[in-house]
């Protein structure tokens, strides 16, 4: 298990190295002038050629990504010439020097993402503020989805060709083609707008609010309810289906009829022999679907006035405030790649044949 957990931490790594290299590319060939987006439209061109200097941007392309590669990495490497353009910054990186050697230092540090061109924050610091307000969206949406999907799927392989299996069959191909952009618009304009009134529920909020009179926090769960409803319509479709055609595929299986022949009822067939190997694949949809809602949740979150990750990119693309952008689908895509890990281990559990495949 240890070495199949190592490959797969190898394997992410590459893959993390080449999604940061072609943001670095596609964003260093857009036309536009960060100096210029610091300092305004009207800054005198001494100005813009000290923040370009302070930003390395005067220096080649290959030293620009090899320093943002030292920036973003937990282990990095350093000078303590002040002159020098890996000058160790404690005040900026922070962190702790673990090895020094003449002038140079090998430090161990949190990422460091850059600073927004608009407001000069840190990066980190914007996406630790709105990045849980995205999970919480987006684990609140597959749980959704899971539950709701899995439970269906058993009753409509149950009731196979039954007017149940026909109505969850024509609502999941619904679902599966119901764009988010446009499930978001239609479900807020209904139950926001048009039944407003009867529902109680808004078109935006957010789960953490403040009380107009007292200026205290809140926790206000019903504002979740809607976007966690939209995000979760495609995977709670797509998990529907596959459950539904996979437990039928199980129980036609020659494990299943000797179950049969030994007179276990029904329920103890799909429970402990049917449903186990029956939720391989939809683990693996499920685990596919979380890392998709991070890029469906943009959209999302910009409708919903949800203030996640995905309206900060909107916003941030709107600025060209590259840096943002940037960190943030860093951050989406680690998050993508440790998902894919977590759900390996676990397929690899359910199902030992993989991990031996994988390990020959």
């Amino acid at each position: 298990m240890i070495r199949y957990i190592i490959k797969k931490l190898r394997q992410s790594i590459f893959i993390l190295l080449g999604v940061i290299s072609l943001i670095f590319i596609l964003f260093n060939i857009i036309p536009a002038d960060p100096a210029r987006m610091i300092a305004g439209q009207h800054a005198s061109e001494e100005s813009l050629n000290n923040i370009r200097e302070e930003l390395g941007l005067n220096n080649p392309p290959l030293k620009r990504y090899l320093h943002y590669l030292n920036d973003i990495s937990p282990l990095s490497f350093h000078n303590t010439k002040t002159e020098s353009y890996f000058f160790y910054n404690q005040n900026k990186y922070g962190g702790v020097e673990l090895l020094s050697f003449g002038s140079n230092c090998i430090v161990i540090k949190s990422p460091f993402l850059g600073k927004s061109f608009q407001t000069q924050q840190n990066v980190g610091t914007v996406i630790g503020k709105t990045l849980p307000n995205t999970m919480v969206l987006a684990i609140t949406s597959i749980l959704l989805a899971s539950v709701l999907g899995i439970i269906a799927g058993i009753f409509a392989a149950i009731f196979k060709d039954s007017w149940y299996d026909k109505i969850s069959l024509l609502l999941s191909a619904t679902g599966m083609s119901l764009p988010s952009f446009f499930a978001a618009i239609l479900i807020g304009w209904i139950f926001a707008i048009v039944l407003g009134k009867f529902t109680g529920l808004n078109l935006t909020g957010n789960i953490c609010e403040i009380d107009n009179l007292t200026g205290e926090r809140f926790i206000n769960l019903k504002n979740l309810i809607l976007p966690s409803i939209t995000l979760g319509i495609r995977p709670l479709a797509i998990i529907l289906q596959l459950t539904r055609n996979s437990l039928l595929d199980v129980m036609g299986q020659d494990y299943i009829r000797t179950a049969k022949a030994k007179g276990l009822s029904f329920t103890q067939i799909v429970l402990r022999h049917a449903l186990k190997n029956a939720l391989n694949p939809v683990i693996t949809a499920i685990s596919g679907w979380f890392a998709s809602l991070m890029a469906g949740v943009i959209f999302v979150e910009y409708i919903f006035g949800w203030k996640g990750l995905g309206t900060v990119i909107v916003n941030a693309l709107n600025q060209q405030d590259m840096p943002l952008v940037t960190g943030c689908i860093i951050t989406i895509s680690i998050m993508f790649i440790i998902t894919n890990i977590i759900v390996d281990i676990t397929y690899s559990i359910l199902d030992p044949r993989i991990k031996q495949y994988e390990n020959s």
